[in-house]
C-alpha cells in the first residue's frame, strides 16, 4: 500500500504486515541424521500428503533402513474443527510416541 506524499513523484511506503507482535526464537537444532530416529508425519489432509508420505518414505527407506515412520493416520488431520487442540496435544504425543522429528505435509 503506498500514500503520495508530494507532487514530487516520492511516495510514502507502508509494510502491510503490520508490527511484529511475538519475538522470534532460535530454531529448533536439526537431527544430524535419521538413522535410528522415529519421524512423525502430519498432514491437513487438503493436498495429496498420503502421495507425498508414500513417496518420501519410500525413499528415505533406501538411505535410512531403521528409521521408524509413525504414519500421519495416527494423528488426524491437522486443518480441521479439532486443530487447536490436536496442535497443542502434539507435544504430549510425541514424547508418548518417542519421537524424534517430525515433517508436515500441507496444501498450497
Amino acid at each position: 500500500m503506498t500514500k503520495k506524499t508530494s507532487g514530487d513523484g516520492s511516495y510514502e511506503v507502508v509494510w502491510p504486515s503490520g508490527d511484529r507482535r511475538q519475538k522470534m526464537r532460535p530454531l529448533a537444532k536439526r537431527l544430524d541424521t535419521l538413522k535410528g530416529k522415529t519421524v512423525a508425519q502430519l498432514w491437513d489432509f487438503l493436498f495429496a500428503g498420503d502421495v507425498v508420505f508414500t513417496a518420501l518414505e519410500d525413499k528415505l527407506r533406501e538411505e535410512y533402513p531403521d528409521t521408524k515412520w509413525i504414519s500421519w493416520r495416527e494423528f488426524g488431520s491437522t486443518h480441521a474443527v479439532n486443530e487447536k487442540e490436536l496442535l497443542a496435544s502434539l507435544p504430549q504425543r510425541f514424547k508418548e510416541l518417542g519421537v524424534d522429528a517430525a515433517i508436515s505435509c500441507m496444501a498450497c
